[in-house]
């Protein structure tokens, strides 16, 4: 095996061992929320919106989104925002445009993650804030 395959392996290994306890460490105060309704332009262009609190972040943070319509299993990410962990509430807005499918106004499920890049141990592992999945109403606009 190459040391970069067995680099690849070790990181993706890695991940994969914090993501559960990072997902576990959820601090009291912090959420996500998604607004009931988002916009589809005529160009597919994605706006989705909502609001998030978080607390005590040593490294970036970022509210990322992202959408399926009709089968759940394909799910489309919709921009990505950074987020200012002050414990304070703020609103989010992603826009973005999906490459493989051009969604449709009408029911969309979306899912919002606050996630930041946690750089203590020297390789950026995600410790998550908050996710809130939901179905919202694409409108056009």
């Amino acid at each position: 095996m190459s040391l970069r395959k067995a680099t690849t392996v070790l990181a993706a290994s890695l991940l994969l061992c914090t993501a559960p306890a990072a997902a576990a460490a959820v601090g009291p105060g912090e959420s996500v929320t998604v607004n009931p309704t988002g916009r589809v332009a005529s160009d597919g262009t994605i706006t989705l919106s909502g609001t998030y609190r978080c607390t005590k972040s040593t490294g970036p943070v970022f509210i990322s989104s992202s959408l399926s319509q009709g089968n759940k299993n394909v799910r489309h990410g919709i921009g990505g925002t950074r987020a200012t962990c002050d414990g304070q509430e703020h609103a989010w807005t992603n826009t973005g445009r999906p490459s493989l499918a051009t969604p449709k106004p009408g029911t969309a499920n979306v899912e919002a993650t606050v996630m930041e890049l946690d750089l203590r141990s020297g390789l950026p592992l995600p410790r998550f804030h908050a996710m809130h999945r939901q179905d919202v109403t694409l409108a056009r606009g």
